[in-house]
């Protein structure tokens, strides 16, 4: 054990408490922590700065909203339920299109109204946000899937994962859906993490269930060596979330819509190790270099320009790298 510890550390393989303790901590002041955690607050403080977000339909926060739920899932195309302050993608509701009766479910099952209006009610009694807190629901666009990704996705939407320490993009990764995660681009759900190289935005390696896989579970495709689109825009789009939150250490998420292009999904204060695992790197080296050039005064691209000069340390080997503890809280 000891053995093992030493050559992580040799590595540069951080632990959920390094990461609690060094980063999370150290540079996420409490106050400000309101401004990741609500969905809602995020969209609002994004927008000044040109960070387009999936389009918000509605909120309902009591059971005068509730009224007003036909109104807001009007439309055809589809829409998202989710908690405001919900993790790990629990209790959102995908829904691609009306059927008679109800409505079709991203995972081709159907709902009705009435089972609806109760995921809601569990949303707002907070029965998915953190800390258990009476939570608001959130009712927005529905992104349509750019299907840049559809051989190596089943179903859902993919997103891209960056990891901004003090504004500079250190690490990413896209996370794509499986038939076992039930359409969601969730980890914690059996959906597939992809390493994605920052300075080109190609897919390196790939893991499912902290296991090392290297083809798509359900397609059957190759998972490294896909370029992602509009990778400069992500990157961009990662960097500019450090003002706007004035957090030091954040997962962005981001979406591609097929007519919309790069959207920030949601932002993350506690972002998971797992990430490590499908790079098959550890995130110690480039977080201390980061840390240490991240506190001049740069712009936005400036710092992405920077990033692109940080994905120089090699690969460790795969007995290297760990699975991520069963303790995580992040999404």
């Amino acid at each position: 054990m000891y053995n093992t510890i030493k050559a992580l550390r040799a590595n540069g393989v951080i632990g959920i408490n390094e990461r609690n303790v060094k980063y999370v901590n150290a540079l996420n002041p409490r106050k400000f922590l309101v401004r990741v955690d609500d969905k809602f607050l995020t969209k609002q403080i994004v927008a000044p700065a040109g960070i387009a977000t999936p389009e918000l339909y509605g909120v309902i926060k009591d059971a005068r909203d509730m009224k007003r739920l036909p109104e807001f899932i009007n439309h055809p195309d589809g829409f998202v339920i989710k908690p405001a302050q919900g993790s790990q993608g629990k209790g959102i509701i995908v829904v691609e299109g009306p059927l008679k009766g109800g409505w079709r479910l991203s995972s081709g099952r159907r709902i009705d109204l009435d089972t609806m209006k109760f995921q809601i009610n569990n949303m707002l009694s907070g029965m998915y946000s953190l800390g258990g807190q009476p939570d608001k629901a959130l009712i927005e666009y529905r992104v349509k899937f750019d299907d840049v990704f559809g051989k190596i996705s089943y179903r859902g939407v993919p997103d891209i994962r960056v990891i901004v320490v003090k504004g500079i993009p250190v690490f990413g990764m896209l996370r794509l859906p499986t038939a076992e995660s039930d359409g969601k681009a969730n980890l914690h759900k059996g959906g597939v993490g992809c390493g994605v190289d920052l300075a080109t935005g190609k897919t390196m390696r790939a893991m499912q269930h902290d296991q090392f896989i290297d083809i798509h579970p359900d397609t059957a495709h190759p998972l490294e060596d896909v370029q992602t689109p509009y990778w400069d825009d992500i990157l961009l789009m990662a960097a500019k979330c450090y003002e706007v939150t004035e957090l030091g250490y954040i997962g962005v998420d981001v979406v591609l819509d097929r007519d919309k292009g790069p959207m920030l999904l949601e932002l993350n204060a506690r972002p998971g190790i797992s990430i490590q695992i499908a790079n098959r790197r550890g995130l110690g080296f480039v977080l201390d270099k980061a840390m240490k050039l991240g506190d001049e005064k740069r712009t936005p691209e400036e710092r992405v320009a920077l990033a692109k000069t940080l994905s120089d340390t090699a690969p460790v080997k795969p007995a290297m790298i760990e699975p991520e503890a069963p303790q995580e809280q992040s999404s």
